[in-house]
């Protein structure tokens, strides 16, 4: 239908999410569905009392993560509301009946998060970080193949029968089947939305922040550059309207190419569609759903209007920044009583909702007023402030020791070795940082190439400074000038047993099955029992490790209860493994049953996981694995395996049990540390996927979500997956980290967030 072109406006706001909404699907004007970070899928009838409004008429529970791309199938006899597909960071594609909100398909398959999910005929098909296209017909996996060298962020189906998918390494791909017809380029960054252009093509959103328009040959029919900012989602309507939400709060509406009207928000817009009659559905990061119209009839009354300008003008003036700084972190006018340190220069404070900036007069030794200072565009600043001075750089300087962070102002124009030498003094800091501070200024602002002048005399010694590329001759103290927390070196182990209890619980299962007439051939003898206490009494005797040694009868025996106990007997046996594997001796006997074709640890981890998973065997087993990294013999063993080792124990970020939960995280931690030595993307994607659940997960220990959070940080400052992770929408979950009450939590985040941003 054709739209005459008026401006939209709001028609009304749909609450009920508790955190960001992420997609949208439109059954019927009648019918959306929402997903959301906070797990849940939404469905909004039209409310029959007012048909300006929507109310929610069913909450999809099920995924263990935030949801994503949503699609719809239309109604049949057996499903008369149609039914709805999700993908989630949960690795799951599910598939809902509409009428009574139940999940009647459980497809899993992918290894990490589903970015898309679309329609081919009867079979679904889904897209997701893990690189691969798959194809579902009657919720069994059909097909599967690797459609992009980078991760994959969105799949549609055209009119014409091709796929389109979108990958993080900025190209689209046109499939017909599993067979690839060509490959697009043009985007420079991540491809993140596709959509239909009826009667042309389709379109393509990108973090370029462009959008694209395709003919089905490839050719570029139009490029539409607006946005400030990453570009999310793209939609097109039959009148050849495009709407597009993007990262910088708006969502834009383009006519022929051209920006016809950009609708503000108090967040981020990860997804707008259009209904069939012609309005439009914003998903935005502040939990709410809105629907903007251009039809007179069913626009919002003028008092909903002016609550929303009202609620954008308190967002806007919330987060406005003054030299960037917000202006509650400005100082007030009484910072003026303090006079300056030198002629001309420049401190800026809060007067009202205002920063003004004042110069110090040297002659009169008072503060001149200058002006208001004005920030560019949705106040993105210039220049950094600390103590209400400009500058170039403020950088925070961590000295390690357990000192607290200090602040290093900066300027461009500024002699490194002065500014380090000044920053000394007043911080009351040892000069055996000296070299190392300005190694980081230089670094740190871009200057790499830092001529230095060879008159220079350091005023302390007299002497030419060091210069960098040159020998030092003085023995610094190293500085760890930026992360407080990452990367992380070396691995982490559970090296703390109690053995009295281990061999206590093993001889007392050991009389259960004894007379047990059913498994009495497993039992243990007296002599075998002995021999356990024997294993025992070696590993408790850490400080003759270098000289004791193992039977191979001790591994055997071991061996026999991990295969032949009934799963609810064997933890002891696991965990006295656990010790084992921190034995050098231990650990090489051990290696000998993992490398042959009956692998011992595949073994176990298959008969731990089986359904009736039992809580303490899953503990174990977990710490068994952590435990594994400290000896490189099984580096190559944890490698080649990663996926299935982590794909047996995906569920226990979400346990109850606080002990099982800290296992699991650290065991994501030591896989971050070896996976990054190893150079291994993809396992370090799929590491990184795992721990992003488990610092978004509610319920999770603090110490779980911390450790989850190093490995985050780690991978993305030393690993492959940084770009990945920024995909991942790592930037606003590190934002609620660094807000976090939890000390050590909160300064992992800034880690984070300070990694973003170099």
């Amino acid at each position: 239908m054709d739209i005459d072109f008026n401006d939209y406006k709001l028609r009304c706001e749909l609450r009920g999410h508790d955190d960001d909404v992420r997609g949208i699907c439109v059954c019927s004007d009648e019918n959306i569905a929402t997903s959301s970070r906070d797990r849940t899928i939404r469905v909004w009838s039209l409310d029959p009392s007012d048909k300006r409004k929507y109310t929610s008429s069913k909450i999809l529970l099920g995924h263990t993560s935030f949801v994503g791309p949503l699609a719809w199938i239309q109604p049949t006899d057996d499903y008369p509301e149609g039914r709805l597909i999700s993908g989630s960071m949960d690795t799951f594609v599910f598939v809902w009946n509409l009428i009574n909100g139940e999940n009647i398909q459980t497809l899993k398959g992918h290894q990490m998060q589903v970015t898309g999910v679309t329609l081919d005929n009867e079979d679904i098909v889904s897209s997701s970080v893990d690189q691969t296209l798959k194809r579902w017909r009657n919720g069994q996996l059909v097909e599967s193949w690797e459609a992009h060298q980078s991760p994959i962020q969105a799949v549609i189906k055209l009119p014409s029968g091709e796929l389109v998918s979108g990958s993080s390494d900025a190209s689209l791909k046109l499939w017909k089947g599993k067979t690839s017809l060509r490959t697009l380029s043009g985007h420079t960054d991540t491809v993140r939305g596709l959509a239909v252009m009826p009667d042309l093509g389709f379109l393509s959103a990108s973090h370029d922040g462009s959008i694209r328009l395709w003919a089905l040959s490839g050719e570029v029919l139009l490029e539409m550059v607006g946005h400030t900012s990453i570009v999310y989602s793209v939609d097109a309507h039959s009148s050849g309207l495009i709407v597009s939400g993007s990262e910088d709060r708006h969502a834009k509406i383009w006519k022929d190419g051209v920006c016809i009207q950009s609708l503000e928000h108090p967040g981020c817009v990860w997804d707008a569609k259009f209904l069939e009659s012609g309005d439009i559905v914003t998903a935005c990061s502040d939990g709410v759903v809105r629907v903007w119209t251009v039809r007179q009839g069913v626009i919002a009354d003028q008092m909903e209007i002016d609550a929303y300008d009202s609620q954008i003008s308190e967002y806007k003036l919330s987060r406005k920044k003054v030299g960037g700084l917000k202006l509650d972190e400005l100082p007030g006018l009484d910072s003026l009583t303090s006079p300056g340190t030198s002629d001309g220069q420049t401190k800026v404070v809060r007067e009202g909702d205002n920063g003004v900036a004042y110069a110090w007069n040297m002659k009169e030794q008072r503060w001149d007023k200058i002006g208001e200072v004005v920030d560019g565009p949705d106040g993105v600043a210039d220049r950094p402030i600390f103590d209400g001075v400009q500058y170039d750089f403020v950088f925070d300087v961590d000295i390690g020791d357990g000192e607290p962070i200090r602040k290093l102002p900066y300027n461009r124009s500024d002699n490194p070795y002065d500014a380090a030498d000044k920053w000394l003094l007043k911080e009351n800091l040892p000069f055996a940082y000296r070299q190392q501070i300005v190694e980081f200024i230089l670094q740190n602002s871009g200057q790499k190439d830092f001529n230095f002048n060879p008159s220079f005399r350091d005023p302390f010694t007299g002497a030419n400074a060091y210069v960098p590329g040159q020998a030092s001759h003085t023995a610094a103290t190293s500085a760890k000038p930026l992360y407080k927390h990452i990367p992380k070196k070396g691995v982490l182990v559970f090296d703390v047993a109690q053995y009295d209890g281990i061999l206590k619980k093993m001889t007392e299962f050991n009389t259960t099955l004894r007379s047990d007439s059913v498994n009495s051939d497993k039992s243990l003898t007296e002599l075998e029992v002995s021999r356990v206490g024997a294993i025992i009494t070696i590993l408790k005797d850490t400080s003759h490790y270098h000289s004791t040694n193992f039977a191979d009868m001790d591994i055997a025996l071991l061996l026999k209860v991990l295969q032949a106990w009934p799963p609810a007997m064997m933890f002891p046996a696991t965990d006295i493994v656990r010790m084992l594997v921190l034995h050098p001796h231990g650990a090489s006997l051990l290696i000998k049953h993992v490398e042959n074709n009956n692998d011992l640890l595949l073994d176990l981890i298959k008969k731990v996981t089986e359904d009736s998973a039992l809580p303490a065997n899953l503990l174990t087993t977990v710490r068994v694995l952590v435990n594994l990294f400290k000896n490189s013999s099984f580096h190559y063993w944890l490698q080649t395996h990663h996926s299935q080792i982590l794909d047996a124990f995906s569920n226990c970020y979400a346990s109850p049990n606080k002990n099982l939960q800290l296992a699991y995280s650290t065991l994501l931690l030591n896989y971050a540390v070896l996976l990054i030595e190893k150079k291994d993307q993809e396992g370090q994607a799929q590491v990184l996927s795992a721990a992003l659940q488990v610092a978004e997960e509610e319920a999770a220990d603090v110490d779980s979500k911390f450790r989850s959070w190093v490995a985050i940080g780690s991978l993305m400052l030393e690993g492959l997956v940084k770009k990945i992770a920024i995909d991942f929408d790592v930037e606003s979950i590190a934002k609620s980290a660094k807000a976090s009450k939890e000390a050590k939590i909160a300064e992992v985040g800034a880690d984070i967030d300070l990694v973003i941003r170099q």
